[in-house]
């Protein structure tokens, strides 16, 4: 008789193989979206302004998100702000799952755990208060007892305490802005979200208003997304990502290296291995149809195709 041994894993332990937990895309991170959909349906027709975005940010980050007119930058914004409900896919902001919630959650969570600053200042306040009212408002909603004392913090924080008692038809369009930051962050928020904040401002203006936004995510350690047409703005971030066509496609790091500041660009690789190449570097070498890749010890090669067309 013929003694078969058999020195691999038994059927137990191959079912606890497969039924192993591994890792949880987005694991740790303030801001996940996973295979991200929005598809919008009017009169029989079907728009899909984000088809399976993937985006992770940590808690206490300051990114900017670019890309142009039509990407999906504010559908994802509005989605990350409760304004917006995803079609399928991943949201979570701050631990909280913005496919699931119910109307009530969704009203809270944009009470307590997401302000937002419009690129209109004409949005952000209300013409009849003046600052420190309108900074109270907000927290009137969630009944908070020290109204008052956390306006007047906030305004000196945004360097316009001098102002509490002033309209916003009394005030210049940076002031605003300065006045709509604290107003997004008066209850304290988890994330701050921010749609073109510098879109209606001068260069000089502009500056000011992002250094206000870089202030508040530094001393409050708020998380802060800012969508941006403004160069300026998106070259002042850590991080800046791009979206196109409904889909993070590529980001830019940037770090300081023996006190130069550096910029590396990447491509983003999705758990299905696509990636998106910057469109510059596609119209530069002509890449179109199909390219050529190569499998190197340390990289992978892209190429132009070299045939030619039969």
């Amino acid at each position: 008789m013929t003694d078969i041994r058999d020195d691999g894993p038994d059927l137990a332990e191959l079912e606890r193989r497969a039924t192993r937990a591994g890792p949880v895309y987005g694991e740790g991170a303030h801001i996940v979206c996973d295979n991200l959909m929005r598809i919008y349906r009017t009169e029989g027709v079907e728009v899909v302004a984000l088809q399976g975005l993937d985006l992770l940010v940590d808690e206490g980050e300051l990114i900017a998100i670019v890309g142009a007119s039509g990407s999906g930058k504010s559908t994802l914004l509005n989605i990350l702000s409760g304004l917006d409900v995803p079609t399928a896919g991943v949201a979570r902001v701050a631990g909280a799952d913005l496919l699931g919630m119910k109307a009530g959650q969704r009203l809270r969570f944009r009470r307590e755990q997401v302000g937002f600053v419009w690129q209109q200042t004409t949005r952000n306040l209300l013409p009849y208060l003046d600052a420190a009212q309108n900074v109270e408002l907000p927290m009137r909603f969630t009944r908070r007892r020290d109204r008052r004392e956390r306006a007047r913090e906030l305004l000196d924080l945004l360097g316009v305490a001098d102002l509490a008692g002033r309209r916003p038809t009394e005030l210049s369009g940076g002031q605003q802005q300065r006045v709509a930051i604290a107003v997004a962050v008066a209850n304290e928020p988890q994330v701050m979200l921010a749609d073109e904040p510098t879109g209606e401002l001068d260069t000089a203006t502009a500056a000011e208003v992002f250094e206000a936004l870089r202030g508040v995510n530094r001393e409050l350690g708020t998380t802060t997304v800012i969508v941006t047409h403004d160069p300026n703005v998106a070259a002042q971030v850590d991080r800046t990502v791009a979206i196109r066509d409904g889909r993070t496609s590529s980001e830019i790091r940037r770090e300081d290296r023996d006190g130069v500041r550096v910029a590396t660009q990447y491509a983003l690789l999705d758990r299905a291995g696509r990636v998106q190449l910057p469109r510059d570097f596609t119209e530069a070498l002509d890449l179109r149809d199909r390219v050529r890749l190569t499998l190197d010890e340390d990289h992978v090669g892209v190429w132009p195709d070299a045939r030619e067309d039969q």
